[in-house]
């Protein structure tokens, strides 16, 4: 791959990771004893991010598979199965949701658990729940592993110790505004690990990574990331990729499985939905930033997509109050 092809593919991916949040993030320090069993309920919608920082533990997924994890090793749980972190298998196992923490803020809490003993934690955990929010890259989210492994200090993810590091030092400093920092560097932990995905995911190239890793394709995602509401054919986008109408249009059907029109189509309404429930604009405006002549027009191919108004989606994501992930 030429110089100009990966620097081509790369802006695309920044493109893409721009528009990820983490919403309802809430944090806990564990510190645990000799022996411990700790379960997490499946949370569909949300992730799970546990960090060992110090120790051991075993995860145990609902499917009865286990890992062994130590010091420096982190698991991403994307869709939010259920599971159990563990100091030996068969340990009796306490609902997290159901222990008291201490609360250092609004969404941290620290918890002490088989500590009574050894006032020392023989494991240390960082763990965090959170809505998973890909905006324009949702795709990408339904071809993500359920369950991803991570050396924090191997090679994949070069970086990644310090922040996670300074994470763990503001839980423990408590210092004013320190949730709001925390928020901040657990977006670019999760664009991190999603990169490292994106960019070592050899064994599952097909869909949207088949895409991001191709030249061929990589320019017209990139150019209808950028200018979503832009009046698109296939032709100018095969331009973008220098190739013909048919070659681009058959390559695009086959990589990605659908055409190039009504990907157009599922981004625009991908991004109504983020910018209708997340960031609360004005449908009007909404369908002004994707391109369509009228709010009409515009909420007549939402529905058509999402199988619901626009004023319908933005009322059901709206809580009637402020409310933390954790049940």
């Amino acid at each position: 791959m030429s110089v100009e092809q990966f620097a081509l593919s790369s802006d695309l991916i920044n493109e893409l990771l721009q528009g990820m949040r983490l919403r309802g993030v809430d944090y806990r320090r564990i510190n645990a004893g000799p022996r411990f069993g700790l379960g997490f309920a499946a949370k569909p919608g949300h992730a799970w991010f546990h960090f060992v920082a110090v120790g051991t533990a075993v995860l145990h997924m609902e499917d009865g598979t286990t890992y062994e994890l130590s010091a420096g090793n982190a698991v991403f749980i994307c869709h939010g199965a259920g599971h159990e972190l563990l100091s030996h298998l068969g340990e009796p196992v306490q609902d997290i949701d159901r222990l008291n923490g201490a609360a250092l803020g609004d969404t941290v809490s620290a918890v002490d658990i088989g500590t009574d003993a050894c006032p020392t934690p023989s494991t240390l955990l960082f763990s965090g729940c959170m809505e998973f929010e890909l905006g324009s890259i949702h795709g990408l989210g339904q071809l993500m592993p359920g369950l991803m492994l991570i050396d924090a200090g191997g090679q994949r993810y070069p970086g990644l110790v310090p922040i996670l590091t300074t994470m763990e030092r503001e839980v423990s400093a408590a210092r004013v505004g320190f949730a709001g920092i925390l928020a901040r560097l657990a977006d670019v932990v999760a664009a991190m690990i999603v990169r490292g995905w994106v960019e070592c995911a050899c064994g599952n190239a097909s869909g949207l990574v088949a895409a991001l890793r191709d030249p061929r394709l990589a320019g017209a995602l990139l150019a209808l990331h950028q200018q979503p509401g832009r009046d698109w054919t296939v032709a100018q986008l095969a331009e973008h990729c220098h190739t013909s109408r048919s070659v681009f249009a058959d390559r695009f059907q086959v990589t990605i499985g659908m055409s190039p029109l009504r990907y157009v189509t599922e981004l625009r309404m991908r991004l109504a939905t983020q910018w209708l429930t997340l960031e609360r604009l004005p449908i009007e405006e909404v369908a002004q930033r994707l391109g369509y002549t009228s709010q009409a027009a515009f909420s007549r191919a939402f529905k058509r997509i999402t199988g619901n108004t626009p004023g319908l989606s933005r009322k059901a994501r709206q809580p009637a109050v402020p409310q933390n992930p954790y049940p």
